[in-house]
């Protein structure tokens, strides 16, 4: 039996959408400009990391 690792947790503060897009306007020739901007909780991953007191299990 292989070990089993525990579900990533989805990032509480973006809720799984790591990177979006912020509309910045038109340009002169009507397209339009988007700005990237990435969860700096997650860093652009979309998950958290577990922590060490919520895997242990049993004493």
């Amino acid at each position: 039996m292989m070990p089993q690792t525990p579900p990533a947790r989805v990032c509480s503060h973006c809720d799984g959408f790591p990177i979006v897009h912020i509309t910045a306007g038109t340009s002169s020739d009507g397209r339009r400009r988007t700005l990237a901007a990435t969860c700096p909780a997650c860093k652009g991953t979309g998950t958290r990391a577990t922590s060490a007191a919520l895997v242990r299990a049993g004493k």
